[in-house]
């Protein structure tokens, strides 16, 4: 069924909210101080964002698409797969998600916070940053990385078959996504995903944290969205008779 655009950007909001909740809770839970996980190593970290897709995926597929990345948003719209008048309304709800589901983290995590004193780490739970201190590096890895995404998961949603099947399928391709590319710069393969925790990261009175890296701040916002594009429009070139 075809829902209201409202119900469909509750759906965005709270499929973005929970992306970056299990995504960035996982992170949190490895690199802070004194947790259950420290240390526990990208595998971890990985899976967190695997089903951090997953599960929005499986809940809000039928109703909005779960789109959940303005990447993916603004590369439909560009090949006519998504209509214009509703990118900008999208991309709010998921940029507020993302900033919830951030909040949510903090508020889970914050005796962990405050124990722990290596300021990139912090950071490091919030949003990406280029490890090779290369932002040409973080610029090629957000924009392969999100290109697979896009992709892929156009492919395999392509046949509209069994919702709750491409969703696995997904998650499992983003959690692949996070373990073979993740070392350069997270990743982070979604602007929400980034920019959103970063503006919490730069608001939040953190009692151990150095600034937000916003020099950085475009490369995952702008790579991702022109991998996005390039993939679907490759898809509707070779795919979509």
């Amino acid at each position: 069924m075809d829902y209201p655009l409202m119900t469909r950007l509750v759906a965005e909001f709270f499929g973005t909210m929970l992306l970056v909740l299990l995504g960035n809770g996982a992170v949190a839970n490895v690199d802070l101080a004194n947790t259950k996980g420290h240390h526990g190593g990208w595998i971890l970290i990985g899976l967190g964002y695997g089903i951090g897709v997953m599960v929005p995926a499986m809940m809000f597929s039928t109703i909005s698409g779960s789109q959940i990345n303005p990447a993916f948003t603004i590369g439909l719209a560009v090949s006519g797969m998504f209509p214009w008048n509703e990118v900008l309304p999208y991309i709010t709800a998921q940029m507020l998600g993302a900033m919830v589901g951030q909040l949510l983290v903090v508020a889970a995590y914050k005796p962990y916070y405050d124990k722990t004193t290596d300021t990139l780490a912090v950071l490091g739970t919030f949003a990406t940053t280029d490890a090779a201190k290369s932002h040409f590096n973080g610029f090629v890895n957000e924009f392969i990385g999100t290109f697979v995404l896009v992709f892929g998961a156009l492919g395999m949603t392509a046949d509209k078959i069994d919702a709750r099947v491409d969703s696995v399928a997904l998650g499992f391709l983003v959690m692949t996504l996070v373990i073979s590319l993740g070392g350069p710069t997270g990743p982070g393969l979604n602007p929400a995903r980034d920019l959103g925790p970063r503006i919490v990261h730069s608001l939040f009175p953190l009692k151990h944290k150095e600034d937000s890296h916003w020099h950085y701040a475009l490369v995952p916002v702008v790579a991702p969205i022109l991998g996005g594009i390039l993939a679907t429009e490759l898809w509707k070139l070779f795919f979509i008779k």
